[in-house]
């Protein structure tokens, strides 16, 4: 298996690179953003992941390993590739992408080439819940503790009881005073108001 590869860029494609590592091109596939970053004939360290099938042997390159953790996730949705994973993660920087599905913004996804709204949908259902609390300011829902965990918050924890998820519960609160009542905070979070 190949975990990362270091060289050379020597040619950069439409979708793809070619990385030179002494003397041995490898052609990957790489995101819109990550191939603005990557210089044809500057030196660069990727992130592989590799997908082989009974007729071809492709590789996706990553400047950030963070970046092929998403990947990776989106390759966990049914029926979704890595073409067509590669093709969201080009619709914006992984951050963009992260709150899109965190926010459940489907319009967005679908922007990517391939993507319409049932495989959009599938996205935001699977993994809303495990891209993170992108895009909702935590300071200001009081939701931060020390080393970016939860603290056990009333308003939260009701909120989820009523059956919204985390992410849901915490931007329905953002806006909403903290220095307020539980109480008052879950009403004004279930009538939109801020």
């Amino acid at each position: 298996m190949i975990a990362t590869l270091s060289g050379v860029v020597s040619e950069k494609l439409i979708d793809s690179i070619v990385l030179d590592v002494r003397g041995v091109g490898y052609g990957l596939y790489v995101t819109a953003e990550d191939s603005g970053r990557l210089i044809t004939g500057e030196p660069a360290k990727l992130h592989v992941y590799e997908h082989i099938r009974e007729q071809s042997h492709d590789l996706f390159g990553f400047t950030g390993r963070d970046i092929k953790s998403l990947f990776e996730q989106l390759l966990g949705v049914n029926g979704v590739g890595p073409k067509m994973a590669l093709s969201v993660l080009s619709i914006g920087s992984a951050a963009d992408v992260r709150q899109a599905i965190a926010a459940g913004d489907t319009k967005s996804i679908q922007r990517a080439n391939g993507v319409g709204k049932r495989v959009a949908e599938r996205i935001v259902v699977d993994l809303k819940d495990k891209v993170g609390l992108v895009g909702v300011d935590l300071q200001t829902t009081g939701l931060l503790q020390g080393e970016g965990l939860l603290m056990q918050d009333e308003a939260v924890e009701a909120l989820v009881t009523l059956g919204y998820s985390a992410v849901d519960a915490a931007a329905a609160l953002q806006k909403i005073d903290h220095s307020l009542p539980s109480e008052e905070r879950i009403k004004l979070a279930l009538t939109g108001t801020r």
